[in-house]
């Protein structure tokens, strides 16, 4: 089964990071997904743009960089400028006024572009974007913090992303609440990435190789 593990690093030891940086890799963690928040679109902060930098700087894996930040397109050089080509800029379309032109930026300094759709997003709102970007982060849980319940009713949306996914070529990813149930009933449908955090990575007094291994080997 082919499908993308990516650590949600607001989750790890930020006493060490370098530390859980190497022993993600050593783990075969397919990306870093990095949680930028602003404390007005969400209410919380959570990863700096400094923080984002060290971690691109002490690794040759993609980044995945979550922005859950009110108007991106008002810092968006910012980010990119501390960012490799390859690696993934996420922005939420409700964030933006004109969510395509920052879309474009992302693209012309050749990134990945992706949208992140919040539990409570209609997909036909986003709809016409999904022809713009390469992936489309779920939120299965309410964006801004870590730790929370799923929402059931998501799935029915992952399906209907699945079903246009035949049509339009995007990805889709799982981001919250991610653990091995849900891999196991969705990567089979389709989709093509999971964010791993507290529920299946993080604090759990196992080797993040162990975790990662046993993840890929699951039974299907």
């Amino acid at each position: 089964m082919d499908f993308k593990l990516t650590a949600s690093m607001m989750c790890a030891n930020f006493g060490n990071l370098e530390k859980e940086v190497n022993e993600l890799e050593v783990g075969n963690i397919d990306s870093f997904h990095i949680d930028i928040m602003d404390g007005r679109y969400v209410h919380n902060f959570a990863m700096s743009l400094n923080d984002m930098a060290y971690i691109a700087g002490v690794t040759k894996k993609p980044l995945d960089v979550h922005l859950m930040i009110e108007h991106p397109s008002n810092n968006i050089n910012i980010f990119l400028k501390n960012l490799r080509k390859g690696d993934t800029v996420y922005i939420h379309p409700e964030a933006e006024y004109h969510p395509s032109t920052t879309l474009q930026r992302i693209i012309d300094a050749d990134m990945i572009p992706g949208i992140a759709i919040n539990p409570g997003t209609s997909i036909e709102t986003v709809t016409e974007m999904l022809r713009i970007v390469k992936r489309v982060l779920v939120m299965s849980v309410n964006p801004g913090n870590a730790g929370q319940m799923y929402l059931p009713y998501v799935g029915n949306k992952i399906l209907r992303l699945l079903e246009l996914k035949e049509e339009i070529d995007f990805e889709v990813y799982w981001d919250g609440a991610c653990s091995a149930e849900k891999i196991k009933k969705f990567a089979p449908l389709g989709v093509d990435g999971f964010v791993l955090g507290t529920t299946l990575l993080f604090g759990k007094n196992r080797p993040y190789s162990e975790i990662i291994r046993n993840i890929r080997e699951m039974k299907f």
